[in-house]
């Protein structure tokens, strides 16, 4: 099991995290902290079918396509998207499971099968 995949969504209301684990969750987080990266995650979990080629990544922003690359490179490298090469161009899509575990790790209650239940004060 990989150390990205021992994140249980809600470790941080749970235990510390390790130092193994905090340096892959800053890993994912620095790559996320870039404004174009983080458009670029959005362009391809939002593109129609759940994937998008770079051509059509290119064109939306203004800086060069070998930056372009180089945002991919940094979300393909943290695990939020992959690749697939078909001809010229390279499909992008996210990992569900990845941005499944920052959610998680961001709002513990969304793990429903963990979560206590709450319920609305009464008034």
């Amino acid at each position: 099991m990989s150390n990205q995949e021992s994140i249980c969504r809600s470790v941080l209301v749970e235990r510390p995290l390790d130092e193994p684990e905090s340096t892959e969750l800053a890993r994912v987080f620095k790559a996320l902290g870039e404004p174009v990266r983080l458009r670029l995650l959005s362009l391809i979990a939002s593109h129609a079918g759940g994937e998008a080629c770079v051509c059509d990544l290119s064109g939306v922003f203004e800086v060069s396509g070998p930056t372009i690359s180089h945002h991919l490179k940094v979300l393909r490298e943290a695990g939020l998207i992959t690749g697939e090469r078909r001809g010229t161009w390279i499909y992008y899509r996210t990992v569900p499971a990845a941005l499944g575990r920052l959610a998680g790790l961001l709002d513990p209650a969304a793990d429903t099968d963990t979560a206590p239940a709450t319920t609305a004060p009464a008034n």
